[in-house]
């Protein structure tokens, strides 16, 4: 298959327009700041307009072509801008791997067209209603004449209010999961921005409300996170979430910075007349520095056992289960490992400043919020008994789509 319109190529990584974008979504996102919150439409405007969605197709598909260390690379630069941004793009960007997967199916086909075209795709999957441990959803789809109809509530519905279409997890009429994947304005779909958590406050992971929303049979597939021999594993949506956490400690060292070099005041008992001139609190920006290096080392590192995998694939039609399981392995190793350095990191520099540095106009402690947010979307201590399992015991992974 091949891209048959005249399209705009996404920005290579290295490219003055790429660079432009990030700066004019970083230049958003602190006018929105300033005004007390907001929305990221302008951000997702020049996301689409500029195909950052497309980023991973190859050249001859209508992409940029990115290697996933690229793509990696590409994340933390925008959530050092915004990371709600990529945060709303993740399950888009999952999709858009998973197309080209199944390219060459009429699935796969849809997709690639859909993504081409720079339409957002989004998941409202959980449930608060959910049974822990498996997957079944109180949501269903019923037969209804030669269509279908859906109804139930999702909850955590991150991007859905900004998408055009959704993926959806829900049970049929005899009780098995499928996946569903229908535009986010069909009537019936309601979006309610009730996301209320401490951090990553615009990326709309609030409810969904399905109201008997009209199914038509091409939009119910496969449920892809069952168990399966062969199945693709799923590291690449949760190693995203450690790039954001990437681009944030980038953002967090460069406010930090400013701030210690902007400050005047200093204590009597500190170590220069000037506080960026003290030998103490440059070290403290110093290890902050350290951190985002080595979380970002750490991402892109995953990312390319993620890469291998994904070219087995591309080369040769099926997942190679060795391949797949060291890129979710080390997907996990690098959740378990950063998470207590960057929620650290973000508490420790406001030992660089002084009180001013809590008030809320300066909005310092946002970082440690959308850090904490992040890293509770699957508790660490189970990632890293799975990993010790694995080290000690030669375990399997789980197969579930935290994996």
């Amino acid at each position: 298959m091949t891209s048959t319109q005249t399209e705009h190529i996404p920005p290579a990584l290295d490219s003055a327009e790429l660079q432009a974008v990030i700066d004019e979504i970083a230049a958003d996102a602190r006018r929105r700041r300033d005004a007390g919150g907001g929305r990221p439409d302008r951000a997702l405007a020049l996301a689409r307009e500029h195909r950052l969605g497309a980023v991973r197709l190859p050249r001859e598909l209508g992409g940029a072509g990115y290697s996933l260390r690229e793509f990696f690379a590409l994340a933390v630069r925008l959530a050092q801008a915004d990371p709600d941004v990529p945060h709303i793009l993740r399950i888009h960007w999952a999709t858009a791997e998973e197309a080209l997967r199944v390219r060459d199916t009429d699935r796969g086909e849809r997709w690639l067209q859909w993504i081409r075209e720079s339409k957002i795709f989004a998941g409202a999957q959980s449930e608060l209603s959910g049974q822990p441990g498996v997957y079944t959803y109180d949501t269903t789809v019923t037969a209804e004449g030669d269509h279908f109809r859906l109804n139930g509530r999702k909850f955590y519905s991150t991007g859905s209010i900004y998408a055009d279409y959704l993926r959806i997890g829900a049970n049929n009429e005899a009780g098995e999961q499928v996946s569903i994947i229908v535009p986010g304005d069909r009537e019936g779909v309601v979006h309610v921005d009730d996301w209320d958590g401490i951090g990553q406050r615009e990326t709309g992971s609030g409810t969904t409300i399905l109201d008997n929303v009209l199914v038509h049979s091409d939009e119910i597939g496969e449920f892809r996170l069952l168990p399966g021999p062969g199945r693709p594993r799923g590291p690449l949506a949760h190693l995203l979430l450690h790039a954001i956490a990437a681009g944030i400690l980038r953002a967090l060292t460069e406010d930090t910075a400013t701030l210690l070099r902007e400050r005047t005041r200093s204590y009597s008992w500190g170590n220069a007349e000037l506080a960026r001139n003290d030998p103490q609190l440059l070290a403290v920006v110093g290890s902050l520095s350290s951190t985002a290096f080595v979380v970002e080392a750490a991402v892109l590192a995953a990312a390319d056992a993620l890469d291998a995998a994904t070219r087995h694939v591309w080369e040769h039609g099926v997942p190679d289960d060795r391949l797949e399981l060291a890129a979710s392995l080390q997907t996990s190793q690098v959740k378990v490992a950063v998470e207590k350095i960057a929620l650290r990191a973000a508490a420790e520099a406001f030992d660089a400043g002084g009180a001013s540095w809590t008030r809320a106009s300066v909005r310092l402690d946002r970082h440690w919020r959308n850090l904490r947010t992040l890293f509770s979307h699957n508790p660490t201590v189970y990632k890293a008994r799975v990993v010790g399992d694995v080290v000690v015991n030669d375990a399997e992974l789980p197969s579930v789509g935290f994996f």
